[in-house]
């Protein structure tokens, strides 16, 4: 199995979240929405939050000094064919709403409330759920993407804890 890490940014201005409109990529053969990210630089695999904000300034213009209360509030784990893919996934308000366009895809401030008609991927639509639930809470959650019985998508979230113990 080949592993696969990456940093994604969920960014708020207001009463808004900044995402991605993506075309057709060799992940998704039609277009969808994700937040600002990438994949880890290898001397960035210790390092997700400077890989991170290296992807938000290449993919938005904006800065560390426009983010503000960046936080760590997931890692996502899910397989994908012969691949484990581990996402950080960071959420942070802005200073400003400007950003600039880049190759990678349409930046668009949208309310919350539109996300359920947006075309994301399984895992990004079950922990934006998840965090609208539990957004105000500190934890760091552990999300593993699996299916049920039936073939549904599930994710199991678990919150990321020191047990303190050997």
């Amino acid at each position: 199995m080949r592993i696969r890490e990456m940093a994604t940014a969920f960014l708020f201005h207001q009463d808004q979240i900044l995402l991605m409109k993506k075309s057709e990529s060799r992940i998704c053969s039609s277009e969808f929405w994700s937040g600002v990210g990438g994949h880890l630089e290898p001397a960035e695999l210790n390092h997700p939050l400077e890989a991170c904000l290296r992807e938000i300034e290449e993919e938005t213009g904006l800065q560390a000094k426009d983010l503000r209360d960046i936080r760590l509030r997931y890692i996502l784990l899910r397989q994908k064919e012969t691949e484990i893919r581990q996402q950080y996934v960071y959420f942070a308000s802005t200073v400003h709403p400007n950003v600039v366009s880049s190759a990678e895809g349409e930046l668009h401030w949208i309310h919350p409330q539109a996300l359920p008609q947006l075309h994301m991927s399984a895992i990004v639509t079950k922990m934006l759920e998840h965090y609208a639930l539990h957004s105000a809470e500190p934890d760091i959650y552990v999300g593993s993407m699996s299916v049920t019985p039936v073939g549904k998508p599930i994710v199991q979230w678990s919150v990321l804890k020191d047990p303190a113990v050997f």
